[in-house]
């Protein structure tokens, strides 16, 4: 009844959002402090958890021999599925061409355009140069920077820096107790955040558009079905449907939230007590993919260029088409797992092809819509990637026992 009532009210919150926001519109903007003070809640716990979380999970290897190999295994299927995700939403965008035939207006006023860091601006910046101001601003690639060296430093010390490690378990420890609390809130919270949305967005933006949202929900339901499932299946030893209802009540707030940081409290809880991952695989393998691993933005990516080329009546070249997978996979790692992230990185992807970034803003109007897909696919990738390292690991270890 415990299970059930979790992942049951999530739902339920779930559902009910999308008919009262159907029903009452705009009105349904008076609900939105409760889903702000969910977001509240998760945005409390992710900065220490996060730090806490890798420190632990790098030092439970106890050797740097056994974190290379971890590491290496979670970077490699990382960079595997994403090359899969972007092929897929390629694809998909090419087979039903949302970009042609398509009638609307441009908007008259052009998309905000950020100027992007360079490859090497954004290397460097990973690197904080005061570690407290990355943690009080809650720059996620570099506290993963901190924590990884913290950790590897830990290790290396020994002895003498065990209390240190003990701190950071322990902190661990209690930031996942305040998150089983904050959870308590996750039906009202995910109906204060998609009520107002679902109440905003009417048809008359969605309509027109609707081959983009069809294009982006076919490649992450393959990417789901097909992909992970033959990932966990195959290489995780783990039955796809347990898989899927294990981490469903996670998929279910990173929909809802489109921010694949802000579910990382529960995706970490969901994956160590539904799936059987281990704190010391789980602690590293997710804080590290829910910065880097970013499948959704992925086919987005693949799918948008292709869109906004076909609307613009541009032919892409085989070389384009190679230049835009290299792309996506390079910019998928590089998104902040925060809303609106995928849509800043387009602009990077557009002008390796040359491709006008107006076409931004015809995808801009239901880029919150696409958002919540390719974060929930996100979550669940980083999920996936959790079960097949701890199964690579265990295989490993049986090896060294026999």
């Amino acid at each position: 009844m415990k299970r059930i009532g979790m992942l049951g009210q999530i739902f339920i919150g779930f559902i009910l959002a999308i008919i009262l926001g159907a029903i009452f519109g705009p009105k349904m903007e008076i609900v939105q402090p409760l889903g702000d003070f969910f977001l509240r809640l998760i945005k409390f716990i992710v900065v220490p958890l996060v730090l806490a979380s890798l420190v632990t999970g790098i030092t439970s290897l106890n050797n740097i021999k056994k974190l290379l190999s971890v590491g290496g295994k979670t970077i490699v299927y990382f960079l595997v599925t994403t090359f899969m995700a972007v092929s897929i939403g390629l694809l998909i965008a090419f087979v039903i061409s949302p970009g042609k035939g398509l009638n609307i207006d441009m908007p008259t006023k052009d998309a905000e355009q950020q100027e992007m860091p360079s490859m090497i601006e954004t290397i460097l910046n990973i690197i904080p140069t005061n570690p407290f101001e990355s943690l009080s601003t809650g720059n996620i690639l570099q506290i993963i920077f901190i924590a990884i060296a913290i950790g590897i430093a830990i290790t290396a010390v020994g002895e003498k820096a065990k209390p240190l490690a003990t701190f950071f378990d322990a902190l661990a420890e209690v930031m996942y107790k305040i998150t089983g609390v904050i959870m308590k809130f996750a039906p009202i919270g995910i109906f204060g955040i998609m009520a107002p949305i679902v109440g905003n967005y009417g048809l008359a933006i969605i309509l027109p558009l609707l081959k983009v949202i069809l294009a982006v929900m076919i490649a992450c339901a393959i990417q789901l079905l097909v992909t992970y499932s033959i990932a966990v299946k195959t290489l995780g030893k783990m039955s796809p449907i347990k898989f899927l209802k294990g981490i469903a009540p996670a998929g279910l707030v990173a929909f809802t939230t489109a921010s694949s940081s802000a579910t990382l409290p529960v995706t970490i809880k969901n994956t160590e007590e539904n799936l059987g991952v281990s704190k010391e695989i789980s602690s590293f393998v997710l804080p590290l993919g829910s910065t880097i691993n970013m499948d959704g933005a992925a086919i987005y990516q693949g799918i948008a260029v292709i869109f906004i080329a076909q609307f613009f009546n541009i032919e892409l070249s085989i070389s384009q088409i190679i230049t835009v997978m290299v792309m996506a996979v390079l910019v998928s790692i590089g998104a902040a797992g925060v809303p609106g992230a995928g849509l800043i990185m387009l602009t990077m992807v557009l002008q390796s092809v040359n491709l006008p970034l107006e076409g931004i803003a015809l995808v801009a109007a239901i880029d919150r819509i696409l958002d919540m897909f390719r974060t929930s696919l996100n979550v669940i990738g980083d999920a996936s990637a959790a079960v097949v390292v701890q199964n690579s690991e265990n295989r490993k270890n049986h090896g060294k026992a026999a």
